[in-house]
């Protein structure tokens, strides 16, 4: 196929990297969003969310007259669907997004266009959702025009080289519209590129994610363990590590994120009765923030209330801007509950995160000015250049829990801060 025109709907952390990689290889791209404050950020030539690279990527395509962007679908010759796909409460996948984008298509749906559904889905949307919608327009999926689906297999703070790099999926609803969407991303991805039918690229995304999500859930219930039998998980994973076909992952405060965090959920709404494994992995990490909580707490002497704690970190992973599922937020939000009083600092926030019931800062002075106790949620690069000299100058508290096994026990304790951290029983 030939594609000088491509209509990229959704322009988040995937779908405005994808569009600016497309449109400085020479595509013209319309980018559309129906969130007034990105269109408007992006006319300005300013980007709305954090990612090394990315703000000179879109400069550059602007610039070529590659890229603009819209609040409604043009015709184009392929269709990237790039939209969220959060959970409901009850933790059932919401398709809203996805059925309003793959909707707004159909006025311009013309025969031979392909449409490409990136957005992390149960397995079968692409056939049973996504399909019938398009196919309100007359035209047949498979015949008419060409229907796959891609997942997103990047790391934020790498997105721009992993899309290129990486190995990528390409599953069609028939051979020919995997061909279709092989020959798509061929413009740019210079990774092995897989082809396989629709539902296998579905659950193939969801598979790499839920094993990372189940080895981490059994690594903070390690950190649990420790803490109950008096040992240091960090001195025990090392040992543990050591035989030849072991390999414990580091516990943490939780797992967020908008892939890792809500992925499995979908897998247990598909099939419960055949996902127990995978659903109790899910309740393990989305309960560490409860085990976090529960560290500040005996920390403080057992009662939160009134208590003054400074929280450092509310993205979901260090060096990223990502708030999506963090269990730094969650924690917050525990320990507000619980009546402490709670000031965090994060130095990627920005006000349009919509997070200011967690009081949130980009002034690490004022967050700290009055704290009893300092909880580090996060392993930002900043964080691990903190100096207990440097800390004692702005803060009057002592004890610091650290959730993240950042900073260094003996120069800290040696300094006479009180460190408390997840997973070393020893601290009891």
């Amino acid at each position: 196929m030939k594609f000088n025109k491509i209509c990229v709907l959704g322009l988040g952390y995937i779908g405005l990297p994808t569009a600016s990689t497309f449109a400085n290889k020479g595509i013209e791209v319309v980018g559309v969003d129906v969130n007034p404050h990105v269109i408007a950020s992006l006319q300005k030539g300013q980007i709305h969310i954090h990612e090394p690279g990315l703000q000179t990527l879109v400069q550059d395509s602007f610039q070529a007259g590659k890229f603009i962007v819209k609040t409604s679908p043009e015709e184009a010759d392929a269709f990237i669907i790039a939209v969220p796909t959060p959970f409901y409460d009850d933790k059932r996948a919401d398709m809203r997004f996805v059925v309003s984008a793959a909707e707004s298509i159909l006025p311009v749906l013309k025969p031979g266009n392909l449409v490409v559904l990136e957005s992390t889905s149960p397995p079968l949307t692409t056939k049973n959702l996504v399909a019938p919608i398009l196919e309100r327009s007359g035209l047949k999926a498979g015949v008419d025009f060409y229907l796959a689906y891609t997942p997103e297999r990047v790391l934020p703070g790498q997105i721009i080289r992993e899309l290129v790099e990486n190995a990528r999926v390409i599953g069609g609803i028939s051979p020919e519209s995997t061909r279709a969407g092989k020959e798509l991303y061929s413009i740019f991805v210079k990774g092995d590129i897989i082809e396989t039918d629709a539902t296998t690229a579905e659950m193939v995304k969801l598979m790499e994610n839920t094993y990372r999500d189940i080895n981490i859930a059994v690594a903070n219930e390690f950190s649990r363990l420790a803490d109950h039998f008096g040992v240091d998980i960090w001195e025990a994973i090392p040992i543990a590590n050591l035989h030849p076909r072991v390999k414990i992952l580091s516990p943490g405060p939780g797992v967020g994120g908008h892939c890792i965090s809500v992925d499995p959920w979908f897998f247990v709404e598909a099939a419960p009765e055949l996902s127990p494994l995978i659903k109790t992995g899910r309740q393990v990490n989305d309960s560490q923030p409860h085990f976090v909580v529960e560290l500040v707490k005996r920390a403080l002497g057992g009662n939160l209330k009134g208590r003054r704690v400074a929280a450092l970190g509310l993205s979901y992973k260090a060096d990223v801007d990502d708030m999506r599922e963090s269990p730094g937020v969650e924690a917050v939000h525990l320990l507000t509950h619980e009546g402490a009083l709670v000031k965090s600092y994060d130095p990627f926030y920005k006000p349009v995160m919509g997070l200011d019931e967690t009081h949130p800062s980009t002034d690490l002075k004022l967050t700290l000015s009055d704290a009893e106790l300092i909880l580090v949620l996060v392993g930002h690069s900043e964080f691990k250049n903190f100096t207990p000299e440097f800390i004692s100058s702005l803060a009057p508290a002592r004890l610091v829990v650290d959730s993240s096994h950042i900073l260094d026990r003996n120069t800290w304790i040696s300094a006479g801060f009180k460190l408390v951290t997840l997973g070393n029983g020893k601290d009891r």
